[in-house]
């Protein structure tokens, strides 16, 4: 009876456990959206004014302050923002007075599309050479592996781009310097056109998250098990692949998370590089005129989509090591 009844308790913990941590999320959330708000309204100047410029006089200050409900507590501003983000709608832009929900899908989109992209190159290629770099500790082979992922991470994202465009861009003429995509392009064209943002992005990640599946590979291979398995006669590739490497799968899945939150989170450099139309060039277009509302709601999807990997991260590690379910 207590063997059939282990399942069901097992899932109901890891329910429980997916439930806490949705909750953590949340109030995570809240507190961001806090942060948030609080330094877009601590900013120097007055945003009517640097939206009237040479026009701004007192009464038509006064008059735009009322229309966008400035004079209003910060307090209430803060609520109806956040009871407005629950739902989906951020207002509209001050600068155009466009749906600001409107406007951020379709970049949202694209900054998606190339976080995907880049994951795909370089998720499988980071723990590629992590698995290669921890089977020859210490040989030629971990060696340049470790110089060349090194130096990957050391270069500036600004830097990286710059290189790259003026070798595969003005140099040869094999990819375009910019990224501008639109709808009518077909997914080929879309793909050559990503290309090199793309490239930069798995310049700055696939070091990080090789060193640590290396690390996370030879901390295991250095356990007594493993040691035993090789005592037994049993085949390295076996040993590695059978043993090793789903005992290392937790820490890789939260090097990997993390990097993924990274992409989509750290793009703006890189959008703004190769004139991507995306969340980054998106934030950094209305942080320039200071348009508040938009600055809010870029800051807020970033954060959502970075707890949420986080999220993801944190469940698989715990149903790939069931000792994560148990206090110690």
């Amino acid at each position: 009876m207590s063997v059939l009844a282990a399942p069901k308790a097992r899932g109901l913990s890891l329910w429980a456990m997916l439930g806490r941590r949705l909750a953590l999320g949340l109030v995570l959330l809240w507190a961001v959206s806090l942060v948030i708000f609080a330094g877009t309204q601590i900013l120097p100047g007055d945003v009517a004014t640097a939206m009237l410029g040479q026009q701004a006089t007192p009464e038509a200050v006064a008059s735009i302050r009322q229309e966008l409900g400035l004079e209003q507590p910060a307090a209430v501003r803060y609520v109806k923002w956040l009871g407005g983000a629950v739902t989906g709608d951020f207002g509209r832009s001050y600068s155009n007075r466009q749906d600001i929900a409107k406007s951020i899908a379709p970049r949202l989109k694209n900054t998606l599309l190339l976080a995907a992209m880049a994951a795909v190159i370089a998720v499988p290629l980071s723990i590629g050479l992590g698995i290669l770099s921890a089977l020859h500790a210490g040989s030629w082979i971990d060696r340049t592996i470790g110089l060349v992922t090194l130096s990957a991470v050391s270069l500036p994202e600004f830097f990286a781009g710059y290189l790259l465009i003026a070798y595969f861009s003005v140099t040869h003429f094999w990819l375009p310097s910019s990224a501008t995509v639109s709808d009518s392009m077909s997914l080929g064209q879309r793909l050559v056109v990503t290309l090199l943002p793309c490239l930069t992005l798995v310049l700055a990640v696939v070091g990080h998250m090789m060193r640590m599946t290396r690390v996370a590979l030879l901390n295991v291979m250095a356990s007594p098990y493993i040691e035993t398995a090789l005592l037994k006669g049993l085949p390295w590739s076996r040993i590695v692949w059978k043993h090793a490497l789903p005992n290392a799968v937790s820490p890789i899945v939260n090097v990997v998370a993390l990097n993924l939150a990274y992409l989509v989170v750290g793009v703006v450099v890189v959008e703004v590089i190769f004139v991507y139309p995306g969340m980054g060039q998106y934030l950094v277009d209305h942080v320039a005129k200071r348009d508040v509302p938009v600055v809010q709601a870029a800051g807020l999807v970033f954060a959502a989509i970075y707890i949420l990997l986080n999220i993801v991260a944190d469940m698989i590690s715990v149903i790939a090591n069931p000792r994560l379910r148990h206090p110690r």
